[in-house]
């Protein structure tokens, strides 16, 4: 049998004198030859796998290429693929291919032959592959609706009365408990940010949105909303009695070994309750700045402002733009031992270790405003507020801005100017509002093309005409991308999200415009000539450098 090394060169995947560094270090690290070119990163993951599928004479497959045949996928369960990093993939003479990991695991070649009743034919796949495709074809969607069947036949044994209080079950094992648990595991398995469950005239329609775009996931016949979402509001501790006004609650779930927490809304709706659970991973807390996309300009003014002992930092988009994960990353950069952080939050949505989170609790008489005018008592250094909703919260803010206070919070506005006015109107004296604010920086998300099947392309004179892209008739034209449509976005062009930033900085003059009571037009057309980039413009250079389409920041972006 030929040495890893021999066939590496052959291929042309390394260099000799790529091969003899990587030697000399793997007598240095002590471990085996592939695994050191891939730290090295000679080497990928997949062509490392490849190579090793070709010294022992087997076949390796690109699971993000390779046509997997649904028919064979469905031959096994999700539990036993999931359990050994399996996937059968199609078929071959009689036996059923299948994409393994780890083609030396005899035990899962038996299990998976005597479970489906067919020969095995082993293929090597990459185990991040083999993951990535496991959660894209192992899906919920069929035991979904056996258990919708399931469920509609304990419905017929019940009466009308007793329907709502299926939801009450405790057996893991019951139909309502078993289709609400698949809901929220596939909308995680899906990366959704939100899971809406909504009653319509004729049935239950289940909506995840992935990357901020819905997506219709399943429809259940209409007589099992009433035990779906009664299910709902027990697990969030929201009564299950009360069906005629709005209410929030919160529940947890264990996914794959992770915490996962849930904010709960339902809704009355003319067709029964609507439930909007928003998924919060608590990982995207721990994230760090330069994660978020910041374009370098961008970041220097924003790190400068988040730098100082005292002043107020403003994000400001609509729901759903990531203003929260920006505040949290702004935390872990700025929270040190000898600094005290305080936040006041509506809800607290994601737990941050040693910082002080405090939940609004409006029925306990303890508001954004009481809640904030109490912590000034408690020595912060740095305060998060949730969101200024009225005049009484941003005056309190401003105030301890003022007062020696970093204090970050947010404003629904639609660009950063807008801000300043905004915080006037609501009654703020506009000298104050200029001295007290050092940065305001607006934010929104767009989707981010799969890196897998973008396809450069050169844009037509109309379409950059129409886009208004910054670009003049008779310079060069820049290659841009476009969404292609692969497996790994689930043919959608997307897959992920970047976010695109309006960063200003509160200057002299912007001071001055906020003291004449200036509109927010004047106040733009100031700051873009001292410098800033709009969230077009930061758009467009996301563009050019190949991280999202045209078509995405003419959708984000008015």
């Amino acid at each position: 049998m030929k040495q890893l090394g021999e066939i590496l060169l052959e291929e042309g995947l390394v260099t000799e004198a790529q091969l003899m560094a990587a030697l000399d270090e793997q007598i240095v690290r002590g471990t085996s030859l592939g695994r050191v070119l891939v730290e090295l990163g000679t080497l990928t993951e997949g062509q490392l796998v490849s190579a090793l599928a070709g010294q022992v004479g087997m076949q390796f497959v690109d699971l993000d290429s390779y046509p997997v045949d649904r028919a064979a996928v469905s031959r096994l369960g999700g539990a036993v693929c999931r359990r050994y990093t399996v996937l059968p993939i199609g078929f071959q003479d009689g036996s059923i291919l299948l994409a393994m990991a780890d083609p030396g695991n005899v035990l899962a070649v038996d299990d998976v032959r005597s479970l489906t009743g067919m020969q095995v034919l082993p293929v090597v796949a990459t185990h991040e592959d083999l993951l990535r495709a496991i959660d894209r074809y192992v899906r919920a969607d069929g035991e979904m609706n056996d258990l919708t069947s399931a469920f509609e036949e304990e419905q017929e044994k019940l009466s009308d009365i007793d329907l709502s209080r299926l939801g009450d079950s405790v057996d893991d094992d019951a139909p309502i408990v078993r289709y609400v648990n698949l809901i929220v595991s596939q909308a995680i398995t899906d990366r959704a940010s939100d899971i809406h469950i909504e009653p319509t005239e004729h049935d239950l329609r289940v909506r995840y949105r992935i990357d901020g775009v819905l997506h219709e996931m399943q429809r259940s016949p209409k007589n099992i909303s009433g035990g779906v979402i009664s299910r709902v509001k027990i697990l969030s501790d929201i009564d299950i009695a009360e069906r005629r006004k709005p209410q929030d609650g919160r529940m947890s779930i264990n996914h794959n070994g992770r915490k996962i927490d849930l904010r709960v809304a339902t809704l009355p709706t003319v067709w029964g309750e609507k439930i909007v659970m928003r998924i919060l991973d608590n990982s995207t807390a721990s994230l760090d700045l330069r994660d978020l996309s910041f374009g370098e300009e961008n970041y220097e003014v924003y790190s400068e402002a988040f730098h100082k002992p005292y002043g107020m930092i403003l994000v400001t988009g609509p729901t759903g733009s990531g203003k929260s994960t920006t505040l949290y990353a702004t935390l872990n950069a700025v929270s040190r031992p000898e600094i005290n952080v305080i936040t006041v939050e509506d809800p607290v949505e994601y737990r941050l270790p040693g910082i002080n989170q405090v939940q609004v609790n409006p029925k306990a008489g303890l508001t954004f405003a009481g809640a904030l005018r109490s912590i000034l008592r408690s020595d912060p250094d740095v305060v998060l507020l949730g969101e200024i909703r009225d005049h009484e919260t941003a005056q309190i803010a401003i105030e301890a801005a003022l007062t020696g206070h970093l204090v970050l919070s947010t404003l629904h506005t639609n660009d950063a100017p807008s801000a300043v006015t905004r915080l006037v109107e609501m009654g703020i004296e506009p000298f104050l509002v200029g001295s007290a604010i050092d940065c305001i920086v607006a934010q929104r998300l767009a989707r981010r093309l799969c890196g897998k099947c973008k396809e450069p392309y050169e844009p037509s004179d109309v379409e950059l005409e129409a886009s208004r892209f910054p670009w003049l008739p008779g310079e060069e034209k820049p290659v841009l991308h476009r969404p292609g449509g692969c497996t790994t976005c689930s043919g959608t062009g997307y897959r992920g999200r970047l976010a695109l930033h309006e960063v200003m900085r509160v200057t002299e003059e912007i001071e001055r415009h906020a003291v004449a009571g200036s509109s927010s037009a004047e106040i733009m057309k100031t700051a873009v000539k001292q410098g800033m980039r709009t969230l077009r413009d930061d758009g467009w250079m996301k563009v050019v450098d190949g991280h999202t389409s045209i078509e995405e920041i003419l959708r984000v972006v008015a």
